[in-house]
């Protein structure tokens, strides 16, 4: 099939930018769709349409042009954090010819001296800003498409917050045009006004005293709020390995409390994807003000006691039962586990330990007990005070 929707990046250059072959498509297009930036770029005879509202729309009107000469404009590649990506999710990709442009994160690095990859490339454009706090540690570059004049500020604000201040932030607007311009300043006194639509380097400086959240699971349990009951530390390390967080993946945090879990397993890998299933609204507040703190805001809660909360959600890649196990709640479990999905159970009442052991019996995988101690003052020395044991039973479905 010959393609009928040409997606075309663009830069701050217009037209003269384009390559001849990109050139004559635009210039042979019948229906051009883009923003308002793009469209004035392009002095093309044609019918223009703009970006519909709601944006989802967009998909339908493309398709009702099929067979007609459609080009969309987008910002640089349109397959790196654009509407390509969008369009060729739902639209045959035989239908669709791609023309990609130099973006905004290879003009960034060009300018800053930087290595693409050295650095870790991200965009909080129309999505929460909070979730690039999960790439702050020490040493690191980041390039980040922003969502407006406000997103720098903002981030600064983060970094300062976790004793990042030192951190060098430089903001460019309107690459490669005539109106390029270029800020520079560091987190702790940024108070440059930029234009709306920006791209973001920044190099992570940590003081001393700075946060240190790396993204492999096992953060300090006080970094979490929470009413105490939560999975602790080190069992949380050894859950969340044994869940696998893989890219993309969906993980049911089941009883998941103040969600530390959920919230490890969506650090762990990036796009992983989390929903927290807790009865008790105090909790899942918890949750959320976690997720947002520890840059994984995108954590979906829901309301409600299992089996039952289980119907009718996305089949998962792993599950986690830290609270409200049966076997009612397990056969759930199970029967939505994807094929190669990763289950782990904790158990550390008796009534639980009696459940999984059954459990075992059945369907084997592995049970481990796990005791952890920590030093703590007795008097005027020192001993091990231990915690609560907890029965771990993990396994794969085959």
């Amino acid at each position: 099939m010959t393609a009928w929707l040409h997606i075309v990046g663009i830069g701050e250059e217009g037209i003269e930018g384009l390559t001849p072959v990109t050139r004559a498509v635009v210039e042979a297009a019948e229906i051009i769709v883009g923003g308002s930036r793009h469209q004035s770029l392009i002095n093309v005879n044609a019918e223009r349409i703009s970006w519909p509202s709601p944006f989802d729309a967009l998909i339908e009107i493309l398709k009702s042009k099929s067979g007609k000469r459609v080009v969309v404009l987008a910002t640089g590649d349109p397959l790196w954090y654009s509407v390509g990506a969008r369009i060729g999710r739902e639209i045959d990709p035989s239908e669709i010819s791609y023309h990609p442009q130099v973006g905004a994160f290879q003009l960034a690095a060009a300018r800053m001296g930087w290595s693409m990859a050295d650095l870790e490339t991200l965009t909080v454009h129309g999505r929460p800003v909070e979730q690039m706090i999960a790439f702050i540690q020490p040493n690191q570059r980041l390039l980040i498409l922003t969502t407006g004049a406000e997103t720098p500020k903002q981030i600064a604000g983060f970094l300062t917050e976790r004793g990042f201040g030192a951190s060098k932030l430089t903001v460019f607007a309107s690459m490669g045009g005539k109106d390029e311009a270029r800020f520079d300043g560091n987190a702790k006194t940024w108070q440059h006004d930029v234009p709306a639509f920006n791209t973001l380097a920044v190099e992570c400086i940590a003081a001393k005293d700075a946060a240190m959240l790396p993204r492999v699971p096992g953060l300090s349990d006080e970094l979490f709020q929470g009413d105490g009951t939560m999975t602790k530390q080190e069992i949380r390390a050894t859950s969340v390995a044994k869940l696998m967080p893989m890219r993309g993946a969906l993980l049911w945090d089941v009883g998941c409390g103040s969600g530390s879990v959920a919230v490890e397993w969506m650090r762990a890998a990036r796009y992983a994807r989390a929903i927290g299933i807790e009865p008790r609204a105090d909790r899942r507040t918890y949750a959320a003000n976690n997720a947002l703190a520890l840059g994984v805001p995108k954590l979906k809660l829901i309301d409600g006691f299992v089996p039952n909360a289980l119907n009718n959600l996305e089949p998962p890649d792993a599950i986690f039962i830290g609270g409200g196990l049966s076997i009612e709640t397990f056969e759930a479990c199970w029967m939505a586990l994807r094929p190669l999905g990763r289950l782990v159970v904790n158990a550390v009442t008796l009534e639980s330990e009696q459940i999984l052991l059954k459990l075992y019996s059945k369907y084997k995988g592995d049970l481990v007990r796990i005791q952890v101690s920590r030093a703590d003052g007795i008097g005027k020395v020192t001993g091990w005070r231990p915690s609560m044991p907890v029965t771990q039973w993990s396994l794969v479905k085959r």
